[in-house]
């Protein structure tokens, strides 16, 4: 399978055809939850809400144009070096949305654990409003980078195309538990990706941060010890928040944030350090620094 082979299933695959009903259902479900909290009066940042529709639309005029196409051609490669080949059919189109959904956990959990990652990702955790439209809320560069974690499915034999799209569905389904307007669901939360459920990975409270990483099951958490109940109110947001509804700004604001922290760093190992390790880690002179400044 070459490049022009699947450009030619991303432009005529029925497959596509029932992603596309699904946008459309979430895109519904949205508006209506919009709407309905005009008509009930419920509290709403609306600076907030217009800035992740603006974030949206960045997003995809970006995926159209330019960074759409990067995710196929740099996983082609390892395509082409794997031994093996997984036939696209009913049966492998289910085993791919659990494999995707298996790497998500994995990609969502490590954009939550290194600075540079997490610097994409803290945009859709900037919000202190949840509701559907914060589904919306992304990193417009993010498309750029995550192909990278599709590699291990490329090389078990999914082509890019049953991948990227497998992937795809997984964020799809995620959008639905973006609300407060459904409660807890018994024992569905316990094995899937529910409202309640994905409430708490939004949470800046002590027990809620790192929590619930999951796309579809919950059952990934379960099993790798990440998973935590609805227990006290959900305190969304960051643990410092930005404060701004600048599209712009809610994107890159991080980068700046590891910038401004890369300058005062005294070697290169702790400038490697402070963009590829973790969140909270500073070297020990930053604090010395932070005294002598008071």
């Amino acid at each position: 399978m070459n490049i022009e082979e699947i450009i030619t299933l991303f432009e005529n695959s029925e497959v596509l055809t029932y992603i596309g009903y699904f946008f459309i259902l979430n895109i519904t479900l949205t508006l209506f939850e919009i709407f309905l909290d005009i008509f009930t009066a419920k509290e709403r940042r609306w600076k907030d809400t217009g800035a992740n529709i603006i974030i949206f639309f960045l997003g995809q005029l970006l995926e159209k144009t330019i960074l759409g196409s990067i995710g196929i051609i740099c996983l082609l490669p390892f395509y082409h070096l794997s031994p093996f080949e997984i036939e696209m059919n009913n049966w492998t189109w289910a085993l791919g949305i659990l494999v995707a959904d298996f790497t998500y956990y994995w990609m969502h959990r490590l954009e939550h654990e290194h600075r540079i990652l997490w610097a994409n990702h803290s945009v859709h955790h900037s919000s202190e409003d949840y509701n559907l439209s914060i589904a919306m809320r992304l990193s417009i560069v993010e498309s750029a980078i995550e192909w990278i974690f599709l590699i291990p499915m490329i090389l078990i034999g999914f082509n890019p195309f049953q991948a990227i799209v497998c992937l795809v569905f997984v964020a799809q389904y995620q959008t639905w538990i973006h609300t407060e307007r459904i409660v807890k669901l018994g024992w569905l939360d316990e094995i899937f990706n529910t409202p309640s459920v994905h409430r708490v990975h939004h949470g800046s409270n002590d027990i809620y941060i790192d929590k619930n990483y999951g796309g579809i099951l919950i059952l990934w958490d379960k099993v790798f010890g990440t998973f935590q109940r609805e227990e006290e109110k959900v305190v969304y947001g960051l643990t410092k928040n930005i404060h701004t509804n600048n599209p712009i700004t809610i994107n890159f604001i991080e980068y700046k944030n590891i910038w401004k922290d890369v300058k005062q760093c005294n070697t290169w190992k702790d400038r490697f350090r402070i963009i590829f390790g973790n969140l909270i880690w500073r070297p020990p002179y930053f604090k010395q620094s932070e005294k002598n400044n008071i």
